[in-house]
This record gives C-alpha cells, sequence and structure tokens, in this order.
C-alpha cells in the first residue's frame, strides 16, 4: 500500500480557551480529492489553515509527503511552495500585473529561471480561459477571472497538494460556475491532489473521492464521496444536507 501524501493524526487546535478542532484525524493519497464539509463555525477553514503553516495548532501531528511537520517557520516557508491554497479572497498585488503576480512565486520563491516558467504560466493562463488578460491589472477584471488568476499562481509553483476554502463565496452566482469548472477539470485529471472547502454541494458530489464532514470541530463523519450524498449516516449531516436543499 503507498504512503499516503497527507497524513493528519490527532490534531487539537485552541484558540485561548475556545478548542476548535478536536481530534481530527485522516489521510489523504496521491491524487484524490477530499472534501471537507459542514455548517459555518465547524472549523474548516481553521483545518486548511493548519495544514498550510497559516495557523499553529496546539497538539497532534501532520506528516506531508513522507515529512513530519514542526511548524518551524522555515520549514513551513519551504512547504507552501508544495502545498499552494487559494482563499476567498483574491489577494493579488494591485500594482502589478496578471503576469507579474504569477511569476512572483516561481521567480523570486523558487529561483527559477523566467525563461522555463513563462511557456508553463502562458499554458495555465490558456486552461483557464485568460490568456489574453497577462498584461491586465487586477482593478481590470471581474471576482472570477481574479480568482482564476489566483488559482494559477498557486498552480504556477507546481504544488503536489492544493487547498481551495470557499473560494467561490465572494463570487457572483454567474461567475461561480467558471471557477468550479477550473477546479472540476483538475479533479478529472486526478493531476492535483486537493483538499476542498465549499458549500456548493451538487459540485462537491461530482468531485469528492472522500468527504470529511465536520461539525463543533469534529469529525463526525468520514466516507466515499458517493455514500455521504447518498446515505449520510449520522442525523446531523442529514441535516446539513436537507438545509443545502440537496
Amino acid at each position: 500500500m503507498s504512503t499516503p501524501l497527507l497524513h493528519v493524526s490527532h490534531l487539537e487546535k485552541y484558540y485561548q480557551k475556545a478548542h476548535i478542532l478536536h481530534d481530527v484525524n485522516f489521510e489523504l493519497n496521491t491524487g484524490e480529492v477530499l472534501t471537507l464539509l459542514g455548517p459555518s463555525g465547524s472549523g474548516k477553514s481553521t483545518l486548511l489553515r493548519c495544514l498550510n503553516g497559516l495557523e499553529a495548532y496546539q497538539q497532534g501531528a501532520i506528516t506531508f509527503d513522507g515529512q513530519a511537520v514542526t511548524q518551524k517557520p522555515k520549514q513551513w516557508q519551504q512547504l507552501r511552495q508544495q502545498i499552494g491554497m487559494v482563499f476567498q479572497s483574491y489577494d493579488l498585488f494591485p500594482n502589478r500585473n496578471v503576469l507579474e503576480n504569477i511569476l512572483l512565486g516561481p521567480l523570486k520563491v523558487q529561483k527559477r529561471p523566467r525563461a522555463a516558467v513563462l511557456p508553463e504560466i502562458q499554458q495555465l493562463l490558456k486552461k483557464v480561459g485568460m490568456a489574453d488578460y497577462a498584461d491586465a491589472y487586477p482593478r481590470q477584471l471581474s471576482g472570477g477571472q481574479k480568482q482564476r488568476i489566483a488559482i494559477v499562481r498557486a498552480l504556477a509553483l507546481k504544488p503536489k497538494l492544493m487547498l481551495f476554502d470557499e473560494v467561490t463565496a465572494s463570487l457572483d452566482p454567474e461567475m461561480v460556475r467558471d471557477v468550479l469548472n477550473i477546479i472540476r477539470q483538475l479533479a478529472a485529471s486526478h493531476a492535483m491532489t486537493m483538499l476542498v472547502v465549499t458549500h456548493e454541494m451538487d459540485f462537491a458530489k461530482q468531485i469528492s473521492d472522500q468527504v470529511l464532514f465536520l461539525a463543533d470541530g469534529q469529525i463526525l463523519e468520514q466516507t466515499p464521496g458517493t455514500q455521504f450524498f447518498e446515505q449520510p449516516q449520522t442525523e446531523r449531516a442529514q441535516n446539513f444536507l436537507a438545509s443545502m436543499d440537496f
């Protein structure tokens, strides 16, 4: 049996006296898509941030690609080149055009040659329908376009794992489909291991190899994707799906 790309064991997270994550355990294999579902405030985004070093956790262990995570800043700096993350907000530099925003990571952080990186970025922009916007500035883009650029910026680092945190939450409904289609394509190709937080249930059902259902910081269900949507095991999950009009 192959070693999981990501292994999380007995993870505990506190904010002062508030207990945010309770004994979180799961594994994610290369090429799989794991979807985190649950009501608002259940700890989903906090868990993602712990997996990318943006939040410290107090107990438990994370192993990524066979390497134990020590939570030291220098190690997280290295791991973030392999663990990409896309947020609700786009966080693009307003004073840099699209190409410059994307090039920063590969050139400045990974020290890769521009001549090697540029064709890769141009291909990624083409895949997300943004090839004609390389010279545009963020203020000239719609929300959906900015989010597509944020995804390309993360993919340009060639990560082994992608974390998506409600990437359509701040978009107008007509822009949601384009962004979700990009993630669907990544999932269908099995070329990218992904951990996705979303409230788009139809989308989650289509892409999920596994589902973790969280409530109050605890994993209440950990099941194959289709099983969760067709036969949720807990009343909390059943009520959640009913509330999502699914």
